[in-house]
């Protein structure tokens, strides 16, 4: 298969090659690679809980009573009480009737897109979604109009324009992966009102971190009766593995009946479930996204005081480079003066918008983080980037 290799050649000549880089620790703030200390700057763990001593021992505590497998899907070898809990315990942080959990957040948006709309139906989606969206819109058998980045006018225009499709499905991240930024979920839901369309929020990023009970944006923006599908992730914020979605007693049902990647797919690991509702408990009980919070603030007013211009939303805080070359370069340099923070390139980003990639845990220090900044600003004022 020689066009194997030509295609390695090209992909390492633009720049965009990728490689593994092994951690010999877990995702705490300080990482060992390679025997070299570095501070972790690019992990979704954000407020720690993976290192949680609760959250472990709830994992060692499922795996002593369940094992260390499902055994297969749940509609095939059983559902026992562990994963029954979880949906409730999710229901009720999320303010729905009903979860259902998936073995990833990629197969639960898959499963959505791919469920709910069929040919003869059009989806909306933001320009800058994830690729779980973007490829369940293309799996769907749907339309689909894709919208510039939270742009209420263009939405608006596509909605005019698609009177004739059965359904439509607006569908947006509620915090945007690369970006940070958070979907305007108060004028969607106004459009979708007006156009008769439904809505469906991707909160993975947003679970634990945003609104008063740190259930996501659909809490943060109080539009808890207004969307009607809400996915997230257990294995970001919440320190564990799955997805999940969230919703009416109906839209849970006829998932479970419908949903390919529900239905063929080996259930989570009794380890992952009983974590996954430790980590919930530990965030309504022990608020760690105040600290996370706390160090956002003090990080980005590091990095601004030192001549950056950020405006982040979100614990998701974005460097813009520019191009494959530069950013590698630069991630390197970070890498070399011990911070890990990863360089973000196409098909991540558009071309031209290559970045690094920074975020803030609740178990960084107030030293780390100005530590982190500070390695930051030496290294763009050498590469002549501030």
């Amino acid at each position: 298969m020689k066009w194997l290799i030509d295609e390695l050649k090209r992909i390492k000549r633009e720049h965009l090659y990728r490689k593994l880089r092994i951690l010999e620790t877990g995702q705490v703030s300080r990482v060992s690679v390679g025997g070299r200390q570095l501070l972790m700057l690019s992990s979704n763990n954000y407020l720690g809980l993976t290192e949680h001593p609760l959250v472990k021992m709830a994992a060692v505590d499922a795996v002593e009573k369940y094992g260390t497998g499902s055994g297969g899907s749940r509609l095939v070898t059983g559902t026992n009480d562990l994963y029954m809990s979880l949906e409730k315990i999710l229901a009720d942080f999320k303010g729905v009737e009903r979860c259902l959990v998936f073995s990833a957040g990629y197969l639960a948006n898959i499963a959505c897109l791919t469920s709910f709309m069929k040919k003869g139906d059009v989806i909306l989606s933001d320009s800058l979604n994830h690729a779980s969206i973007i490829d369940g819109c293309r799996l769907s058998g749907a339309d689909v109009k894709v919208y510039a980045h939270r742009n209420m006018g263009h939405l608006r225009s596509l909605l005019k324009e698609s009177a004739q499709y059965q359904h439509r499905l607006i569908v947006t991240d509620g915090v945007f992966s690369m970006d940070g930024d958070l979907a305007p979920l108060p004028e969607i839901v106004e459009l979708s009102e007006d156009f008769d369309a439904a809505v469906m929020v991707d909160d993975a990023h947003a679970t634990g971190v945003f609104g008063k009970k740190r259930s996501g944006t659909v809490e943060h923006f109080g539009m808890h009766d207004k969307i009607d599908i809400q996915m997230g992730t257990l294995s970001k914020a919440l320190g564990s593995m799955g997805g999940y979605v969230a919703g009416r007693e109906e839209l849970i049902e006829y998932l479970i009946n419908t949903a390919r990647p529900f239905i063929f797919t080996t259930a989570l690991p009794p380890a992952a479930v009983g974590a996954a509702i430790a980590a919930i408990k530990v965030v309504q009980q022990e608020d760690p996204a105040k600290k996370l919070w706390k160090n956002v603030r003090e990080y980005t007013t590091s990095l601004n005081n030192g001549g950056l211009s950020l405006a982040t939303n979100s614990q998701i805080i974005p460097i813009s480079i520019g191009s494959e070359d530069a950013t590698c370069a630069v991630a390197d340099k970070l890498f070399e003066r011990g911070l890990y923070a990863t360089a973000i390139r196409p098909p991540s980003v558009p071309k031209g918008e290559e970045r690094i990639r920074t975020t803030l845990m609740s178990t960084h220090s107030r030293q780390y983080v100005h530590t982190a900044a500070d390695i930051i600003l030496e290294t763009l004022g050498e590469c002549k980037l501030l």
